[in-house]
Formats: C-alpha cells, sequence, structure tokens
C-alpha cells in the first residue's frame, strides 16, 4: 500500500520512529546510522561533506530535545510530508522539523528531511 493511503496513524506509527532515530544520530553526530533510513535517490542527493560539516559545527544538530510535537500531515503525489516542532536542548526557540517519506520499492524510506 502506497504511504499516502495510509491513515494519519499509521504514518504517525511510522514517522515518530524515523524522526526520533534522525534526532538521536543526529545530535551523536553518526553519519552512517543517520542515514540508514534513506531512500535511493536521497543518498543520491545527500551531500556527505555538508552532512559531516554540520555534524561538527551546527550546535543545532547536535543538540536536538527528544521532546517533539506533530503539527501535522501534507499528502502529495506519491510523499507524505510529516511536519514536527523541534527543540533544542542548548539554544532557546522552536524549529519546523519536515520529514517526507515515500515508498522506496516494498519499504517507507525518508525523502527528505531538514529543520529550519
Amino acid at each position: 500500500m502506497n504511504i499516502t493511503e495510509k491513515s494519519d496513524e499509521e504514518i504517525l506509527a511510522i514517522a515518530h520512529p524515523l524522526w526520533s532515530d534522525l534526532v538521536r544520530h543526529s545530535n551523536q553526530g553518526d553519519y552512517g546510522e543517520f542515514v540508514k533510513h534513506f531512500s535511493a535517490s536521497m543518498m543520491l542527493a545527500f551531500n556527505e561533506i555538508e552532512a559531516g560539516r554540520q555534524f561538527t559545527t551546527s550546535e543545532l544538530t547536535r543538540n536536538l530535545s527528544e521532546e517533539i510535537d506533530c503539527l501535522g500531515i501534507i499528502r502529495r503525489g506519491e510523499h507524505v510530508t510529516v511536519l514536527y516542532r523541534q527543540r533544542s536542548t542548548k539554544k532557546p526557540g522552536e524549529w519546523l522539523g519536515r520529514l517526507v517519506l515515500g515508498n522506496d520499492g516494498e519499504e517507507v524510506r525518508i525523502f527528505g528531511a531538514t529543520i529550519f
């Protein structure tokens, strides 16, 4: 079943653990684990050098709070976007987390992940 056909509850049951993994591995600076659920096309587009720079220099990406709030789900084309309110353990304020999921063969994979 295409992810866009799943209920909100089914999507969140997939998205929350994936987002939590991204947060944990970003905080640890573990690039190999960070990308393990990326789609094939995301891996081709992902800039390993830029990610490495962020893992070593960004106070935000190394200090993400595990406390999140889901703001909603957007279905578009063959993908769903799950929006999160993301906080930092060191920086005041809130950020918007965006997790794009889709089917990569039989598996649901990450097609995009950003924090604004």
